[in-house]
């Protein structure tokens, strides 16, 4: 019987494959880089701004603080676009792969809990970017050869909107990044190969003789004894 593009079991609705878990992974050091781009933009502008104000920290050079502003969030916004174009995937494969012991307790529950509010700055984010979209289609439609005149200032206003969400992306970002890194080796069907190799291999050891293995293996059953069934 199909299946309703509606009903609950639909392709889009079931959780990641390990397909999509590994092409996840992929997406981990981008936003790594993402985040570190943004803070490196905010320590830049952290770096010199006292020096366009006074003592109570009023701008004497204005010009000179509003083009660091401006320069600031033109580089953060860069990276807000990284942040569009992987953190929703990343995002949704965390949730998917985490489960509710690991919001308890455990290396991630921190991190977990400090991913609330992150898809409310990705959503607004990615307003602005369709928003913009929007005004750049608009102006080419109607005014044309207006863009090169209004694109700059449009460009400023979407980015200094945009500077409350970076700085918020790269908190919370860093805290996705090490979810989705922990959580990427349990997605991972060769690391849990492996480790379910290195757990049964510790279950026949402990099960043995103490002390060390014997250097050869032990001589076979007489003929006719039943050989013991070989795991595959």
């Amino acid at each position: 019987m199909p299946v309703s593009p509606d009903s609950p079991s639909s392709a889009e609705n079931q959780p990641p494959t390990a397909t999509d878990h590994l092409a996840w992974q992929r997406h981990i050091p981008a936003l790594a880089s993402a985040i570190a781009g943004i803070r490196q933009a905010s320590d830049a502008w952290d770096a010199v701004s006292d020096s366009y104000c006074d003592a109570d920290g009023w701008p004497v050079d204005e010009k000179g603080y509003e083009d660091g502003k401006v320069r600031r969030d033109a580089e953060a916004w860069r990276h807000v676009e990284v942040f569009l174009d992987h953190g929703p995937e990343v995002l949704a494969s965390v949730h998917a792969a985490a489960c509710g012991a690991d919001y308890v307790e455990g290396p991630i529950s921190e991190d977990l809990r400090r991913l609330r509010g992150i898809d409310t700055a990705l959503e607004h984010a990615g307003q602005l970017r369709r928003e913009w979209d929007q005004i750049m289609a608009l102006m080419d439609a109607s005014l044309p050869g207006s863009r090169k005149l209004y694109e700059g200032r449009a460009q400023e206003e979407r980015n200094a909107d945009g500077w409350h969400y970076a700085d918020e992306l790269a908190i919370r970002g860093l805290a996705l990044v090490r979810a989705a890194d922990y959580l990427a080796d349990r997605a991972d069907p060769e690391q849990s190969s492996r480790t379910e190799r290195a757990r049964v291999a510790l279950a026949r050891s402990a099960s043995g003789r103490r002390g060390s293995l014997p250097a050869s293996p032990p001589p076979p059953p007489p003929t006719d004894s039943p050989v013991p069934g070989r795991s595959r």
